[in-house]
């Protein structure tokens, strides 16, 4: 009599805890909100309100970046025509599908407080100089806090062309997920040759990774 009292007793715990379990995962999938498949919403301002010209003129001093890319020859990417964001280097407005176009180009899509831009913005930045001019390399920080975005920039010594873009404008238009960082590859015809949505410890894995795409 014990040992039925025993065996009942454990299979009464055990059917609890798969019904809880059962429940749990019933409440994950009825969640409106799963981490991936519903991203929370696009920001509606490119950068802070204390991000004024005059704030950000040290900043963008001590990062010292060169300037964005000038209008290419045609139209450039389909799905980036209309979308017009802030140059980091000088806060000029930027019409990025022709500013792109005509060129092999890694977008690497980035944001101050993430730790692994922080380690792959460099690489980046010598990836660009291994490739030289047959590839353009350009960043896009996806957060609203510019200054910040210029100070992590300074701090890293990392000099690339670089897009504030607060509002995701640019991942949006190239149905990229909100993550960081990630790194899409355009052809020169405009196209998109990939999508990474990985982080570069190294030039040598960036080089690997976008092949001949660009």
């Amino acid at each position: 009599m014990t040992t039925l009292t025993r065996r009942t007793r454990w299979t009464i715990a055990v059917l609890a805890v798969v019904a809880a379990l059962v429940v749990a995962l019933v409440a994950q999938l009825q969640d409106d909100s799963p981490p991936f498949s519903a991203p929370p919403p696009t920001p509606s301002r490119e950068h802070r309100d204390a991000d004024t010209p005059a704030a950000l003129a040290e900043p963008r001093q001590r990062a010292n970046l060169p300037s964005c890319p000038a209008p290419g020859s045609g139209p450039g990417p389909a799905a980036l025509r209309g979308v017009r964001v802030v140059c980091a280097a000088d806060g000029s407005t930027v019409d990025v599908a022709r500013a792109l176009a005509g060129h092999r180009v890694v977008l690497n899509l980035w944001a101050y407080w993430c730790t692994p831009c922080a380690a792959e913005l460099p690489a980046m930045a010598e990836y660009q100089r291994r490739v030289g001019p047959d590839v353009m390399v350009v960043t896009v920080h996806q957060d609203e806090n510019e200054a910040a975005a210029l100070s992590r920039l300074a701090e890293l010594g990392v000099r690339l062309p670089t897009l504030q873009d607060g509002r995701r404008l640019v991942a949006v238009a190239l149905k990229v997920a909100n993550v960081v960082p990630a790194t899409v590859v355009l052809r020169p015809d405009g196209s998109v040759a990939q999508t990474l949505l990985r982080d570069f410890a190294s030039a040598d894995e960036i080089a690997a990774a976008v092949g001949s795409d660009a």
